[in-house]
């Protein structure tokens, strides 16, 4: 399936934030850019939290997303949390120490985790996501150090199984290490 984006607009009162944005997505890709040109709000539109005030989207399926908030449940452990979209906890745990956690990370509830921590079981949640056809990824290397960046690249270009993926990052030297497409979104200039 093909997520196909015709004459995207949006716009914010008078300011105008994307304007005839036309894009496929066949497989993952990165999408890159300046700040406020327009990238967290297309995915906010291809996750339809957003309504855009012109053009057309289809093919985006059954998503599973990261935000830029990590928005676990505070109370649950990070297995816990990868577990709410119908993963299963033996492979949550095992992508969790690919990822740097141990027993004593495990057990705790993720509210005591760290940053970097929650952002790695964000992350996860989305990727093991066994009903996702489609996969959003708001900024996921966010509290990572350049080591956790590798390791992280690596479990998203292992787990997106080659479904439609739409990743936006600033970093560069992370969306080296994917090897994706690369598509840039320019502030639109009226």
């Amino acid at each position: 399936m093909s997520i196909i984006i015709a004459h995207l607009e949006k716009r914010f009162g008078t300011r105008t934030v994307l304007k005839d944005l036309n894009l496929q997505v066949d497989g993952p890709l990165v999408l890159m850019g300046p700040s406020g040109c327009g990238k967290t709000t297309l995915l906010r539109i291809l996750m339809g939290l957003e309504d855009a005030d012109g053009g057309t989207v289809t093919g985006v399926g059954t998503i599973g997303a990261v935000f830029q908030e990590n928005r676990l449940c505070p109370q649950l452990t990070a297995v816990g949390n990868i577990v709410l979209t119908g993963g299963d906890s033996g492979t949550a745990e095992r992508e969790l120490r690919a990822l740097g956690f141990g027993d004593k990370d495990l057990a705790l509830p993720s509210i005591r985790l760290s940053g970097g921590q929650k952002r790695r079981a964000a992350l996860l949640r989305a990727l093991l996501c066994p009903q996702a056809q489609t996969l959003l990824l708001d900024e996921p290397f966010t509290g990572m150090d350049a080591e956790l960046v590798a390791q992280a690249a690596a479990a998203i270009c292992r787990l997106t199984a080659e479904r439609d993926t739409v990743l936006v990052t600033h970093d560069a030297a992370a969306a080296a290490l994917l090897g994706w497409p690369v598509v840039q979104l320019h502030p639109y200039q009226s």
